[in-house]
């Protein structure tokens, strides 16, 4: 593995390293979950977000349901369909995009702040009409990204750590089904876990801390920070493989603004990146993908992390 400073070849190349070793590549070996990117458009502007969300940035337009039916359509039967943005609920055609893909039986996941944009009445409504339609086929995993609200606050904006466990405390009283994501903070997992189960005891929350679909914790994803290229060689010296990264089994959907159709990339971390775009339907996006960026590096094969439940 190559583990110098950044360099002039380095996460350049698609089959080599900087060091010419062979890249690692990854094949989809199943599409279990697709995701869709309903518009960068978000109500915060958190300091580390991967994909720059904020109240101005719309470099992703919203989706509509029809946008997305076509994919919706070639998605095999038993994959999850997963949303996220931005905030979901800032899209108007939200709701449409739910239950395009829970009529077609799909389970559903939706990131989310829980913040203003879900507390509004005319999505609160929305929410307890999914329950009622879809008991138990869709999941809110609410973005909680410490136990402490002072670290929450520092990424997210003074107050929006209250804002966002108001917003799960109304999801719990409504029997809307909950899951939660974190960050590590460079904390041992087990010590941080704890954490959160003091937190969700003291909220009466139904979650249980010790769930990792329950409670998600991803790793950091600073891009300033040198990680190494990943090599063929690293499955055997990591004693990791191919099919533990999100590519292996998951892609998403995204429409850029300007252009006239939505298309398909690698995976959730990636939106902008044309090295990534791997096609225009699904069937296009079924080939290998190049661990060509430092996110696939840190996030997926050292970090560990998956957006998936």
């Amino acid at each position: 593995m190559d583990s110098g400073e950044y360099g002039p070849g380095k996460f350049r190349d698609p089959l080599v390293t900087a060091k010419g070793e062979p890249r690692a590549h990854v094949r989809l070996e199943r599409l279990a979950t697709l995701w869709f990117n309903t518009g960068t458009l978000c109500n915060i502007t958190c300091a580390g977000c991967y994909i720059e969300s904020s109240p101005t940035n719309d470099s992703l337009a919203y989706l509509t349901a029809e946008d997305a039916a076509p994919f919706l359509d070639e998605a095999p039967g038993d994959a999850e369909i997963g949303f996220t943005g931005g905030e979901p609920f800032m899209n108007p055609h939200i709701f449409g995009l739910l239950r395009a893909a829970l009529e077609r039986g799909h389970r559903v996941l939706v990131l989310t702040n829980a913040m203003r944009p879900m507390m509004r009445l005319m999505v609160q409504v929305g929410l307890q009409a999914l329950r009622e339609d879809f008991p138990d086929r869709f999941v809110l995993r609410v973005s909680l990204d410490s136990p402490e609200p002072g670290l929450h606050d520092r990424e997210r904006g003074e107050g929006s750590f209250q804002e966002t466990r108001d917003g799960i405390d109304w999801l719990v009283a409504k029997r809307i089904p909950v899951a939660l994501a974190g960050r590590l903070w460079g904390r041992e997992e087990a010590d941080l876990r704890r954490a959160y189960a003091q937190l969700i005891a003291a909220r009466g929350w139904s979650l249980d801390a010790e769930d990792p679909a329950s409670l998600v914790l991803f790793p950091e994803m600073d891009v300033r920070v040198d990680v190494p290229e990943i090599t063929t060689a690293c499955w055997d010296i990591l004693h990791k493989s191919p099919s533990d990264v999100m590519c292996a089994t998951s892609r998403m959907v995204v429409k850029r603004r300007g252009e006239p159709a939505a298309r398909v990339v690698a995976c959730t971390l990636l939106p902008y990146d044309t090295r990534f775009d791997l096609g225009a339907t699904l069937a296009e996006a079924a080939r290998d993908v190049a661990l060509n960026h430092p996110h696939c590096a840190k996030f997926c094969v050292l970090g560990g992390g998956k957006c998936a439940a």
